[in-house]
């Protein structure tokens, strides 16, 4: 086990072996002979190694294995095979973590993901995506208002959502199933860290819809662009869409494109989508409107205050709650959370808060 991880590790820090041999004074042939079980190293040499990989020592020691099946990335992505790999063992290490904290619980604190048991089997057109989505919302009890938090939402239905500090910017999103060696299965939905909350909520919405949409689609639609559709129409429903905007307009105002960003959580150029996708303004204005956008830029960046980023809290709060009923100790709960005892114990007391109210 050691030894795998060993390995895991070294490559999700994306170092070859006479690398990291490097960085902990032994031979490259010694970092070989660690990751086939042949040499054991040390407890000192166990800390130089997850110092070198950027991780905590305990990794090496965690007894629940984990398998990530299937996992998919965004069709979008620029990631060569190397730098898929690394990825894919850094969020396997925080979905073990995340793991083995469910564990400690008599009792799963997590629903199970379902898809709602109503939705149509079968998708034929692109425009069927549009009573699709607001079935979901509706079998989730959603409505068709601004969904404030995406993460807890999608969190509370029982999906694992990962928020990965990814800087290459080939990676947007990924899905995958997480299945434990003694055969649980949590469907797992991966984002990236870098980008602002408008794209990470698009980027999970896109994800989402791999999920519900898997056996659905007729051959020949574009399983990406059916995504992208879902994605659209869950963050924005048509009803939303045609109520605030008009049923058809001639022009829009990027000023309320700009306000409708920050209410929905949905990019500028994602309710320009919209709008031309519900019939609100026709291909020759979508198609002015997108001109302008590049022209000015703002493919790149949109104008404002970007949206900030999603941050999932469920899994800290699950640690404070397995804490509070003893299923897991101080030190069990600091490893998980990554930080030193020192902070988790001033954490654990509120006195950072303090600290920063005060300042």
């Amino acid at each position: 086990m050691i030894a795998d991880r060993i390995r895991q590790a070294r490559l999700a820090a994306g170092l070859t072996l006479g690398a990291l041999g490097e960085k902990i004074g032994v031979s490259h042939t010694a970092i070989q002979k660690y990751e086939k079980g042949l040499l054991t190293p040390s407890s000192s040499q166990l800390l130089k190694l997850a110092r070198a990989c950027g991780i905590r020592g305990e990794y090496f020691f965690r007894t629940h294995a984990v398998e990530l099946l299937r996992p998919e990335f965004r069709k979008t992505s620029t990631l060569g095979k190397t730098a898929k790999n690394a990825l894919k063992i850094r969020i396997l290490e925080q979905v073990e973590k995340r793991v083995e904290l469910l564990i400690a619980f008599p009792e799963s604190p997590l629903l199970v993901f379902h898809p709602p048991a109503a939705l149509p089997t079968h998708i034929a057109t692109m425009d069927e995506l549009e009573g699709f989505a607001d079935l979901v919302r509706n079998a989730w009890q959603l409505g068709m208002n601004p969904i404030a938090d995406l993460t807890d939402t999608l969190e509370g239905l029982g999906l694992l959502i990962i928020v990965v500090d990814e800087e290459n910017p080939g990676f947007s999103g990924l899905t995958a199933k997480a299945r434990t060696d003694d055969g649980q299965e949590f469907p797992i939905v991966a984002v990236s860290k870098r980008w602002p909350g408008d794209r990470q909520r698009f980027t999970l919405a896109h994800e989402l819809g791999h999920l519900l949409l898997e056996g659905r689609l007729r051959d020949g639609i574009d399983e990406e662009k059916a995504c992208d559709r879902f994605a659209g129409a869950f963050l924005a429903p048509q009803v939303a869409v045609r109520q605030l905007l008009g049923h058809q307009r001639h022009a829009l105002e990027w000023q309320e494109l700009h306000a409708l960003k920050h209410e929905f959580g949905l990019s500028i150029a994602g309710w320009l989508q919209r709008a031309k996708q519900c019939g609100v303004i026709g291909d020759a204005a979508h198609l002015s409107m997108v001109k302008q956008f590049s022209a000015r830029g703002w493919r790149k960046k949109e104008p404002g205050e970007p949206l900030l980023p999603e941050h999932p809290r469920l899994f800290e709060q699950l640690v404070y709650r397995a804490l509070a009923e003893d299923y897991i100790s101080a030190g069990k709960a600091a490893e998980l959370l990554g930080i030193p005892m020192m902070r988790f114990h001033k954490e654990r007391q509120l006195d950072l808060l303090d600290a920063v109210a005060h300042q």
